[in-house]
């Protein structure tokens, strides 16, 4: 091991303990070992299985169903950690769960995405490391640092890969405009906005295209799916208005099975997702899943060494802004 990360502790929850695997592959240093249990009526719990006194501890955990069980589990984890004595304790979370419940949208409901982060510093969390968050303002939520990562250099090093990227890219609805347009600039493309509106949390409706997609192949983004319906009524929209071929390309795929059902009876070519969360396999449907192990590790070994991460947001010397 590298005497560099000799302070170094990566560990795991049980929702994705692939992808932590592989980000301790990339830094160079073996999984933290831990116990993690359940008792019989349910209640989680945790025990390090190797002194971690005055390191630096990496827990990855994505807050992906079932996600209540998943982010108690997290919160678990980060508290053994602190009362074990871990000089420092980061969060990593590769899909954040209850993003979407980030403002009041409706009278007397909870800013849940704001709970969570609060839950975390309380837990004793000293820092959180995330990718692709559903929306910006979550960083500031936190009153401790935040290192947001993007998927956007992993996507496109696929794109050019595999040829992709003669491509119009489209944003499914109005919030997603801001990445379809990193993407855009990125690749040097036209962007294109589907207008949607949502009938209810299970069902929506594409209502019209602004932008010219006839006789193009076309390249959907977004940051989540879950029931597919966004972005399979653009797909619906975008091949009545001509559009040849139809990708979708979503940093979480946290699918459900209305979601792979609607996937099924797409018009999409192939849906590119990642890693950040177990991706079910959906027999009829094309789907390669990209590997952000080593993004997410290599922003890990630079916080461990205190290192920028700036070098992370660019593509070809291109800069990713978000």
């Amino acid at each position: 091991m590298n005497d560099e990360y000799k302070l170094l502790k990566i560990f795991s929850g049980r929702a994705n303990p692939a992808l932590a695997t592989k980000i301790a592959q990339y830094v160079g240093i073996p999984l933290g070992q831990a116990t993690i249990s359940s008792f019989p009526d349910g209640e989680t719990f945790v025990k390090f299985n190797e002194n971690i006194r005055g390191r630096d501890v990496f827990i990855v955990q994505p807050t992906c169903p079932p996600t209540n069980h998943n982010l108690m589990e997290l919160l678990i984890m980060i508290d053994a950690a602190k009362r074990a004595s871990a000089a420092r304790v980061t969060a990593v979370i590769p899909f954040y769960g209850y993003a979407r419940q980030d403002r009041k949208d409706q009278p007397r409901v909870s800013i849940t995405a704001k709970l969570v982060a609060n839950l975390l510093v309380a837990a004793g969390a000293n820092r959180v490391l995330a990718m692709d968050l559903h929306a910006q303002q979550i960083q500031g939520f936190f009153d401790i640092p935040v290192d947001h990562l993007t998927a956007v250099p992993v996507f496109y090093k696929f794109l050019e890969a595999n040829n992709l990227l003669d491509l119009v890219v489209v944003s499914p609805d109005v919030g997603g405009i801001k990445m379809a347009s990193t993407y855009a600039q990125l690749l040097g493309k036209g962007l294109t906005l589907v207008v949607k509106k949502r009938v209810d949390a299970y069902h929506t409706e594409a209502d019209f295209v602004v932008g010219d997609v006839e006789g193009k192949d076309v390249l959907i983004v977004d940051d989540l799916t879950e029931t597919a319906g966004t972005v399979v009524s653009a797909a619906t929209i975008l091949k009545k208005m001509g559009a040849r071929r139809i990708y979708a390309g979503i940093s979480h795929a946290v699918l459900n099975q209305i979601g792979i059902g609607r996937l099924r009876s797409s018009h999409l070519e192939e849906l590119i997702t990642t890693n950040s969360v177990p991706v079910p396999v959906v027999e009829g449907v094309r789907v390669t899943v990209l590997d952000v192990a080593p993004l997410l590790g290599e922003a890990i070994k630079r916080i461990h060494t205190g290192m920028s991460v700036t070098s992370l947001f660019e593509v070809d010397g291109k800069k990713i802004n978000l």
